[in-house]
């Protein structure tokens, strides 16, 4: 019986190692299922290493970004050559009027203008509008530095790019649909990205090179209401009382049969009470 028990002992650990070979070799393809979601992962961490390393390379050497904007309002004797003079130095420093729109209240007109100018002539023309006026309402001037938004946005632009390619290659060596599907999905996230990316540098870079300038000038005018003489009041009154009287005759015409049927009743009547009087 001892001698029994002892070979069980010695068979079951061999057994055991049998069942635990016999699991791993029915799937022999565990690893190659999950090899491109690993390389995946791993290429992701690797893209944010390069996205890190190139942001910090490029800050030295990028030059500042600035986005100038100004808002001027002021009064003028003369709106035409206000504008006029304004056109001038727009065109002198190869900027454009982007807006252009004027109103009028009860004692003053206006006129609003959006200029775009290159950023090298920002200043040169907000000099040029400061010198012909003497006083400004409103003046402002603002300067927004987005050097590091822009060097940080080329950064990741150029990483998710490279991270694109990757799948890219990872797409072409994918084995079954799965696979396909999963690359696919991550791919069209990144072009999402990239996209809006893009579309943001574009907006960055139009801020950027064209500075803009709003301008609000105006002229105060005094209204008063014209004074009528007495005379020209009664001949009014007398073309008025005309007026009236065309009307009315008008009028008359307009229900002329109800008249002559008047005329005849009246005729009718007085003709009745005659005979009656001479009984």
């Amino acid at each position: 019986m001892k001698l029994f028990i002892s070979f069980l002992i010695l068979i079951l650990p061999l057994g055991c190692s049998q069942n635990k070979s016999a699991d791993y070799t029915e799937s022999p393809n565990y690893d190659e299922a999950y090899a491109v979601e690993e390389e995946i992962a791993f290429k992701a961490s690797e893209s944010s290493k390069d996205e890190y390393e190139i942001i910090k390379n490029n800050e030295a050497s990028v030059e500042q970004k600035l986005i100038k904007e100004s808002f001027l309002e002021f009064e003028t004797e003369d709106l035409d050559k206000t504008y006029s003079n304004i056109a001038r130095f727009v065109k002198q420093n190869n900027g454009f009027i982007q807006d252009d729109n004027s109103n009028k209240n009860y004692n003053r007109i206006s006129r609003n203008l959006t200029i775009r100018i290159p950023t090298n002539g920002f200043q040169n023309v907000l000099d040029s509008i400061s010198s012909s006026v003497s006083f400004f309402d409103t003046k402002r001037v603002s300067s927004k530095d987005v050097t590091e938004e822009f060097i940080d946005l080329e950064a990741r632009l150029k990483a998710k790019k490279t991270l694109e390619t990757r799948y890219l290659e990872l797409l072409s060596k994918a084995k079954n649909v799965k696979e396909i599907l999963d690359i696919e999905r991550e791919l069209s996230n990144i072009r999402e990205e990239i996209e809006a990316k893009q579309g943001r540098l574009k907006y960055l870079n139009n801020k950027v090179s064209l500075s803009t300038i709003n301008i609000q000038f105006y002229k105060t005018t005094t209204e008063s209401k014209i004074t009528q003489s007495y005379g020209s009041k009664m001949w009014k009154a007398i073309a008025s009382g005309f007026n009236g009287l065309s009307l009315f005759f008008l009028g008359l015409l307009h229900i002329w049969p109800f008249i002559i049927l008047l005329i005849i009743g009246f005729f009718l009547l007085k003709r009745w009470i005659n005979k009656k009087n001479k009984k």
